[in-house]
């Protein structure tokens, strides 16, 4: 038996945190316990300094740390206030686009590393798709490729078109982080606002989307890799000759 010199000491004590986190730390559990839900407004200010027991400007720092963390937001006017924003995996999406972009604008990062990323992340969506897809992700699909047919060059229903067909196959993938980062990559990467859409090109994209459906309704994982990783690798070529002309 140990001296009770020796005897392993209990750690009660933790760090105290300071008003202005104790304030994020207790609305920002709330937000994540769904004590408060998405949409909601979170009391008035003075209300809230009052029920924390501190300044306006305590509360107004705490509150813009949760803002810029995403998990609330303020809306002006005189039926403002704070929102509870919301938390699931389009906002994931919508968080990381923002970032990405912000980076691309920045400098930070070059599109051809997000254009690199976005390629390698489609590849096991379209696996997946194919294996988990359902027969309304198929005819959703396949409406999409028919509206593009149909479509001229010119349209400014292409880039919504380009970007419904790319995020509703990582949706069939069944994994939503993952049909979160597609999207938001794709946002960035904006391919046909980058592309000299020929008539040429424009078939050609619209054959590639349609072998890319195929081979998600034969439930055929090899033919949908090996249809987007084309797909894509054509898209870059082309991209990457716009942009350096």
């Amino acid at each position: 038996m140990k001296a009770n010199g020796d005897a392993p000491r209990k750690v009660i004590g933790r760090t105290v945190l300071r008003p202005r986190e104790q304030v994020e730390e207790t609305i920002r559990a709330a937000i994540l316990s769904g004590e408060l839900k998405s949409g909601e407004m979170l009391p008035p200010e003075a209300e809230l300094a009052r029920q924390f027991n501190v300044s306006r400007t305590t509360l107004r720092e705490a509150l813009r740390v949760l803002s810029s963390q995403h998990l609330i937001t303020k809306v002006p006017g005189a039926r403002g206030g704070n929102f509870v924003q919301s938390i699931d995996y389009h906002s994931l999406g919508d968080v990381m686009m923002e970032s990405v972009d912000n980076l691309l604008a920045l400098g930070s990062i070059e599109f051809d590393e997000v254009a690199e990323v976005r390629q390698q992340l489609e590849v096991p969506s379209v696996r997946l798709a194919a294996v988990n897809r359902t027969d309304e992700h198929v005819q959703q699909l396949t409406a999409i490729v028919e509206r593009q047919k149909t479509a001229s060059v010119d349209d400014p229903e292409i880039p919504e078109l380009d970007r419904q067909f790319h995020t509703l196959i990582a949706r069939a993938s069944g994994n939503r982080v993952l049909a979160s980062f597609v999207a938001a990559l794709h946002h960035a990467t904006e391919p046909v606002h980058y592309l000299d859409l020929s008539p040429e090109v424009g078939r050609e994209t619209v054959k590639q989307h349609q072998r890319i459906v195929q081979a998600v309704q034969r439930q055929d994982p090899d033919a949908g890799e090996a249809a987007v990783v084309k797909h894509l690798t054509y898209l870059r070529r082309h991209i990457t000759a716009h942009r350096t002309r």
